[in-house]
């Protein structure tokens, strides 16, 4: 069949108002340089202190340092197209951006799951926790999470750049990913978009059931321990529950649905892909003392050395 070879692709971006554009990015980019070094900060202070060296501090520096990398795919880009009056981004640059950008949301979304576990292990079976949970499995379980996260990105990306495009080549949105090429084929893509909803809406989906139910059982487990036991456990499990909400929900909302055409697109893509992947790790440390004593003697160390 005819079609033109697609090189680069038109981003229309959030807005086409010019003062919009303005005060999205002073928006965006104070909430970057508030945020961003909160992560940054929790990474520093869990790896620099002996006494956050259990796993679940483990763990949550993993997701700190997987939100840093994901915040790191679509933002500075949208940042910089705010000054630009022709959004564009090559075609390798867009494959390279959805690649990265579903790897690393499946990635968290599996740390999620083993997030999970080790809290079921340490509610349901402490006497077992330290053979179950031990450093070893730790690395075993986060290096899982990125081999998973990295085959989900490296399918989507296969089938992506299967897709016959033939125009025209402009994407409504600030990025690219996977159901907005769909729309751009010009040929029957069925079974493409079959292949890419099986591993991108089911995956998600199944993902968050399954945190859910874990969790809803471990909120149960709460009425057999003591009122001391039973506070601190539910507050790790409200905030692990806010986290798989913020996170999962409005992926849902985008991949659950198989490429039809959905309602402020663009103002959900921004809380997925911006805001609240950078404000997770602090839903985590707002509700623990330890973490929290713990970034102020650092805070507290770094301005004395200065």
């Amino acid at each position: 069949k005819n079609y033109t070879v697609v090189t680069e692709f038109v981003l229309l971006g959030l807005s086409q108002n010019h003062e919009v554009q303005l005060v999205l990015f002073f928006f965006f980019l104070l909430f970057y340089m508030i945020i961003l070094p909160g992560n940054i900060l929790i990474v520093l202070t869990i790896w620099g202190d002996s006494q956050l060296g259990s796993p679940m501090y483990f763990f949550l520096a993993n997701l700190a340092f997987l939100d840093i990398c994901y915040c790191s795919v679509t933002p500075p880009k949208m940042l910089a197209d705010f000054f630009s009056h022709h959004k564009t981004i090559s075609y390798s640059a867009c494959m390279a951006q959805l690649f990265f950008l579903h790897f690393l949301g499946a990635a968290e979304a599996f740390l999620l799951m083993v997030m999970a576990y080790d809290r079921y292990v340490a509610i349901c079976k402490p006497l077992h926790y330290t053979r179950l949970v031990n450093s070893g499995v730790c690395c075993v379980l986060v290096g899982a999470t990125w081999g998973g996260g990295f085959i989900h990105g490296i399918i989507l990306f296969a089938l992506s750049i299967h897709l016959p495009l033939c125009g025209p080549n402009v994407l409504d949105n600030f990025f690219c990913d996977v159901h907005q090429l769909v729309k751009l084929a010009c040929a029957n893509t069925y079974i493409v978009e079959l292949l890419m909803f099986l591993n991108n809406g089911v995956v998600i989906v199944t993902c968050f059931t399954l945190l859910l139910i874990s969790y809803t059982v471990l909120l149960l487990k709460l009425r057999t321990q003591s009122s001391k036991a039973k506070s601190k456990v539910a507050s790790t499990c409200v905030s692990h529950i806010i986290v798989v909400f913020v996170m999962r929900a409005p992926a849902i909302y985008i991949y659950g649905l198989p490429f039809q055409a959905i309602p402020m697109e663009k103002v959900v893509a921004v809380f997925h892909t911006v805001i609240f992947p950078l404000t997770n790790p602090m839903i985590y440390t707002l509700r623990n003392k330890e973490i929290k004593g713990s970034m102020w003697k650092l805070i507290s160390k770094y301005i004395l050395w200065c």
